[in-house]
This record gives C-alpha cells, structure tokens and sequence, in this order.
C-alpha cells in the first residue's frame, strides 16, 4: 500500500462523492466540437466513460492509500458542520465495511459507461432501445453513481436519508426511457411506477425511524451513535426505531414479501440498469442494516433478529422456487426475470447473516454483498447479450425444442454464462461460496440472547435453498448452453426457422471486443475473492468487531 496524506484522502473522498454530479451537469453541456468524434452522443457517451474512470482511479488510489493495519477505525473523514440548528453535520468517512462497497461501485459504473459507449459504436440503436437522448442517459448514470458512493460514504443520518433517496429517480427514468416493456405486465412505465412507489414508501417510514433516533440521542452522528451502543436510547425508541428504519431498507433490499417490484424493474431496466440496480442499489439496504441498525439499537435488533432471519429464509426458498417455476420448459419464463427472483434469494443470505448478530454472520453478509454484486452484475450483462443476439430474453423461445445451443453458436459467451451461473450457486473456490457459508455458520451459533434452535432451524432451511437454487441455475445452464445444432430450414419454412424449433439468429456473433473488456475485471475478481477471500474479510471483521462491541476495538 502507499503513504497518503490525511488531507489527501480527504479530498480524495470529497472528490469521489462529488465528482460524478459535476460530470453529469457537463455531460448536459454541449460537446466542444473538437471533442464530438462522429456525433455529439458519441462524445457524451465518451465524457461518461472519462467521468467514472476518473472516479474508479481516485476510488483505487484512495483503497490503496488506506491504513489497512487499522481498518476498524473510520479514515479519510471530513466533519463540517451544515445544519447547526439540528447539528447535522457534513460528514464523510470510510472504514474496512463500505471501502469495498466503494470500490465496487466505482468499477460497475465504469464498466456499465465503458458498455454503453462502445455498444453503441458497434451497433447503431434505436430511440427506443436509448431513450430520446444520450446526454440524459449519462447525466442520470453519474448522478445515480453519486448518490450510491455518498451513500456508504457519509456518516451522518440527514445526509444518509439524502443520498440513500438520491438514486430513486435517476433510475427510475432509466427504467421508464431506456427500458424494454417484453415480460412486463403493464410495460416500462408500469414497472419504473412500481420501483419508485414502493421505494419512496418505505423511504417515509425510514426517514421516521432516522429522526427519532436522532431526536431522541440528541445527535444524528452516525459514529457517535454507534459508540453509545443504544445506551442514550430507551427499549422502546429502539424497537419502533428498528421496525421503522428496518421495513425502509427491506424494502431496497429486497425481503420478501417485499420485493415484488424488483421483478418487473429487472425485466423493464436497459442491461446497465439491471447490473447497477443488482450490483449496487440492493446493497444500499442491507448496508443500512450493518451501519446503523446493528450498533445504534442493538436492544431493538435483538427482539426482531428471529423475525428478519426467518423473513430472510423465506425468501430464500421463494426466490428458488419462483426461478425453478420460471426454468421449465413451457413456463414462458423470461431470462432477465429469472435472475431478479435468484436476487431475492441471494440477498436472503445476507439478511440471515446479519439477523445472527455475530461477527462470523455480520461477516458472510459483507462478503455476500461484494460477491453478489460481482456474480450478479456479469449474469445481467450475459442475459442481455443474448437477449440481443436472439431478439429476446425468453427462455421457451431461446431454448426452442432442445436448447439454445450457446456452447456451438457461441462457446465463449455460453462458457461465461456458465462460469457465471456456478459462481452464482456457490461453487467452492469461487465468491459466492463464502459469504452463504458464514451466514450460515453465523446462524449455528447465534448472538446471546437469540434462541438457537431457532436459528439451527433457519440455517436447514437456507442450506435446504442452496440445492434449490443449483437445481435452477443448472437447467439454466441445459437449456441455454447445450442442445443440438439446429439443421437448415426446410424448403418454405420462414427465415430463420430451423427443424430444431429454436430461433436462428441471421447475424450470430460470439463475445465481442468490448464485450470481453467490460466483463473480465468481474470474472478475475469472482476468482480471487473465491481464492483468496481473506482480502475482503481482512478488512470487514475488525470493522465489525468493533461496530458489534459498541464502538470498542
């Protein structure tokens, strides 16, 4: 690592929140016309590119220059009073629990800007597959980066309700103009509605948890907050605080039965919609559960900690389910909508982490967040590649009679479908075994004061749905990648027919260029966090030790 300055790192992290709203307001500038190339959305889509490289290099250079002997203690902070009155404060931070989740976001950003911008230099697209403009589509992209960054970099309640409310609308607009309306019962608009009602309600409820905690503490500090440990706070502030505060961040991450607007917005979303909305959005709730939740009302945790795990195992198996129901044959199910449901259950193993309130569960749901982020983000960019290539996402039309047959029309993206899908069910030696097992090992052995058969009983259950969720994921994997070569089209059949029933695309192309540039740096990371995942939990259990022991190293 490097020696950086304190005033340095700050900047540093002043830059990485800020930066992209500075980006996205020139992004609505017109293009210099040395700068235009061969239109101005080309050059738009260039200065998005530009933009968040420049934010991942300062997000890397900032992961490089923090103190990683001491990654429980918050560095880079920046503490300036804004609101005297309340004493909410302009304060920034980052410790050992949000740096990875900076970095992850910096890296989806950019390599959902780097997508978009050679995509369209490869392929000329339509209105409506863009939306009226580009400038629009990178301005949103940005400001939408901004609010996810500020949001695991601030440490401060008002300005977490802020930026936590900040991505709402930037992706709402991204589903209802750049979205496609195939599998969405209502279309785009309906779907972008329904992301945005259920979100904005739940964000209410939030906003009335956050401030009686602050109210009551006489802070909205969110390090001070955590130090006290709930001592400043009475039994029942803290339980109407968690179930307040709880049932807004359910609702982003989603918890069943909370979750019925992600399937629609997953299947209406762009491609890079889809990614960041998996890759990052999701994590924004249960982050919120570890960053506030946790150390601020534990007395209150504790009391619905059995209710969130056994929240968290149901949506577990009914996200399995539902993916199982959508993989058969004849089921109509849609590719894009499989993956938002196999998000449900995923995200249910970090609600179970976090329900045991010990570090090793508190731990499994860090790294599950990281690498469902990773896994998730490459699955969305894969199911949208074949969507393009085949005209739909629709698993009865790609797989035909007997599969799509990707591993012969195209063996590089069928074996990255595939490499993706086993990484998604928790193949060992690969990202997304870790986080489910601590999760699961967290519920072994529950925080004092949780009732362990109960948790024993949850932890059957969630090991229970990792078979459920192979099961989906492997026929997934049949009806796509394997299948036999469809034979030429009989004499009269219409073009692109085959005796095989499945779609014959005229122009079928196997991973491009750009293609692969956008989807490697996930497919190394998967592999190293799988290798190695002290890297990631190196840096999360001090932080969490401490949040855990009320703000004590």
């Amino acid at each position: 690592m490097i020696d950086i300055s304190e005033s340095v790192m700050q900047f540093l992290l002043a830059l990485i929140v800020v930066g992209p709203l500075i980006g996205a307001v020139a992004a609505l500038l017109p293009a210099p016309p040395g700068l235009r190339g061969t239109s101005p959305g080309q050059a738009v889509l260039r200065h998005g590119v530009t933009v968040t490289g420049a934010i991942l290099i300062a997000t890397i250079v900032l992961a490089l220059g923090f103190d990683h002997d001491q990654p429980s203690k918050m560095q880079a902070t920046t503490d300036i009073s804004w609101i005297a009155a309340l004493d909410v404060r302009i304060h920034l931070g980052i410790d050992g629990i949000s740096l990875p989740l900076l970095v992850l976001t910096a890296l989806l950003t950019f390599l959902c800007a780097l997508y978009s911008y050679f995509k369209q230099r490869h392929q000329r697209l339509t209105p409506q597959a863009t939306g009226p403009s580009p400038k629009g589509f990178v301005a949103l992209l940005l400001v939408l980066e901004s609010g996810t960054l500020a949001t695991f970099a601030v440490l401060d309640l008002v300005l977490f309700f802020l930026a936590f409310e900040m991505v709402l609308i930037p992706m709402y607009f991204l589903i209802a103009r750049w979205g496609g309306s195939e599998g969405v019962t209502g279309g785009r608009q309906a779907a972008a509605w329904k992301f945005i009602l259920y979100t904005l309600l739940g964000s209410v409820v939030m906003l009335l948890g956050l401030l009686l905690i602050g109210l009551n503490a006489g802070t909205f500090d969110m390090v001070a907050l955590a130090t006290d440990n709930g001592r400043g706070l009475s039994t029942s502030v803290q339980l109407i605080a968690v179930l307040a505060i709880g049932l807004g961040l359910a609702v982003k991450t989603p918890m069943w039965p909370l979750h019925s607007w992600l399937p629609d917005a997953h299947t209406a979303a762009p491609t890079v919609g889809s990614v960041l909305l998996a890759g990052v959005l999701l994590k924004m709730g249960t982050y919120g559960f570890v960053r506030i939740i946790l150390p601020i009302a534990p007395d209150g945790m504790r009391t619905f900690a059995p209710y969130l795990a056994a929240f968290a195992v149901v949506g577990i198996i009914y996200g399995s389910l539902a993916c199982l129901a959508l993989a058969k044959r004849g089921a109509g199910g849609d590719l894009k909508r499989l993956i938002a449901y196999s998000s449900v259950g995923h995200m249910g193993f970090v609600l179970l982490g976090i329900a045991t309130m010990t570090p090793t569960g508190v731990n499994g749901a860090l790294f599950a967040n990281i690498a469902h982020g990773l896994i998730t983000g490459l699955l969305f960019f894969l199911v949208g590649a074949v969507k393009e290539r085949y005209g739909s996402a629709d698993l009865d039309t790609l797989a035909g009679a007997t599969g799509a047959v990707l591993y012969g029309r195209a063996p590089r993206l069928g074996g990255l479908l595939a490499f993706a899908a086993v990484a998604s069910l928790g193949l060992p030696g690969l990202a997304g075994f870790w986080g489910e097992m601590l999760a699961m090992f967290g519920a072994f052995n529950p925080a004092e004061g949780l009732s362990r058969p109960a948790f024993l009983t949850f932890m059957v259950i969630a090991g229970f749905g990792t078979l459920l969720t192979a099961a989906y994921l492997l026929i997934v994997v049949r009806r796509v990648c394997m299948g036999a070569q469809p034979q030429e089209a009989p004499q009269g059949a219409p073009q692109g027919a085959s005796r095989a029933g499945a779609p014959e695309p005229a122009r079928f192309t196997d991973v491009q260029t750009y293609e692969f540039a956008a989807w490697t740096p996930l497919v190394a990371l998967t592999v190293l966090a799988g290798l190695w995942p002290a890297v990631l939990l190196g840096l999360t259990d001090p932080a969490v030790q401490k949040l855990l022991a009320g703000g004590k190293s």
